[in-house]
C-alpha cells in the first residue's frame, strides 16, 4: 500500500506565507468558530464513490464527491459559530496550471484571491488509488479556504514583508499545520463516509512518517495537530498560532 501523502507533499497557498512570530497570535482573528471547543461530534453523511484504477473520470467523480462533502460540513459549522460561509471553486486537472500558476509539485493548492481549490490528478493516482491520501488533497485544502474565511490569511499577507526569514519558516508551519487540524476536525464527522481503506492509528502512523517539508514542518507535529482536530472534534482545538514552538517547527 502506497502512503505518499499527496497533499502533505506538494499542497502550497498561492500568496505570502505567514506573520511574524511576536505578534501572529494577536493578529490572527478571533472568531466563533475558533473559539468552540465543546460540543458533540454529529456524523456527517456523504456520497462518496469507488475510484477505478486507471479512470481519470472516476478520480474527478471523487474529488467533486469530497468537495461537496467538506463543503455541507464547513457550512454547517460556520452556520453554528454565526459566520458567514462561501464556498470556494473547485478545479480538477491533470495538467500543471491553475488560475495561480503553476501547481506546486504533484498535488493540490489553495488560491485565496480567487477562492479556488486546485487539485492535479497524477500518473500515481491513476495507477494507485488510495483513497486517503486523495481525500486528503481536498480536506487539507479547505483547511485553507477555511483560514481564508475567516482572516487568517489576510493576517498572514499584511505582516509577512517585515517578518524575517527563519520567522517565515516556522510560521508557514503554524499555517500548514493548522489546516491540517481543520482537515481532522472534518474526518472526525466524515471518516465513515469516506471509506479510507485504513484505519485512523494507522494513517496518523503514517503522516508521522511522511518526508519533512520546510513549508510544513515535521510530520510528528503535523501528525499531532490532525489528531487532535479529529478527537477533538471542533475547530477551537486548532489553535496553531499560540502554540508552543517545539509543536509547530
Amino acid at each position: 500500500m502506497r502512503l505518499f501523502l499527496l497533499a502533505l507533499a506538494a499542497c502550497a497557498v498561492a500568496g505570502p506565507l505567514t506573520p511574524p512570530p511576536a505578534s501572529a497570535a494577536a493578529q490572527v482573528p478571533s472568531s466563533g468558530l475558533l473559539g468552540a471547543m465543546s460540543g458533540d461530534v454529529t456524523p456527517h453523511r456523504c456520497p462518496i464513490p469507488r475510484i477505478e484504477p486507471g479512470s481519470a473520470a472516476s478520480l474527478r467523480a471523487f474529488h467533486r464527491a469530497m468537495a461537496a462533502c467538506a463543503d455541507g460540513f464547513w457550512a454547517a459549522r460556520f452556520a453554528a459559530a454565526g459566520l458567514a460561509y462561501t464556498p470556494p471553486s473547485v478545479s480538477v486537472t491533470t495538467g500543471r496550471d491553475s488560475v495561480c500558476g503553476t501547481i506546486a509539485g504533484s498535488g493540490a493548492q489553495y488560491c485565496p484571491e480567487q477562492s479556488t481549490i486546485v487539485i492535479r490528478i497524477t500518473k500515481s493516482d491513476l495507477r494507485d488509488p488510495f483513497r486517503m491520501n486523495i481525500a486528503h488533497s481536498v480536506a487539507h485544502e479547505w483547511g485553507h479556504h477555511v483560514q481564508h474565511l475567516i482572516g487568517v490569511l489576510d493576517a498572514q499577507a499584511a505582516l509577512y514583508a517585515p517578518a524575517s526569514a527563519k520567522a517565515r519558516k516556522l510560521l508557514s508551519h503554524r499555517l500548514e499545520m493548522q489546516a491540517e487540524c481543520f482537515a481532522g476536525v472534518f474526518y472526525g464527522a466524515t471518516l465513515k463516509s469516506i471509506r479510507p481503506g485504513i484505519s485512523w492509528k494507522d494513517w496518523v502512523a503514517a503522516v508521522r512518517r511522511a518526508d519533512e517539508s520546510d513549508i510544513h514542518g515535521k510530520p510528528r507535529n503535523l501528525a499531532w495537530w490532525q489528531d487532535r482536530g479529529y478527537r477533538g472534534g471542533t475547530t477551537g482545538f486548532c489553535n496553531t498560532w499560540t502554540a508552543t514552538t517545539n509543536r509547530v517547527t
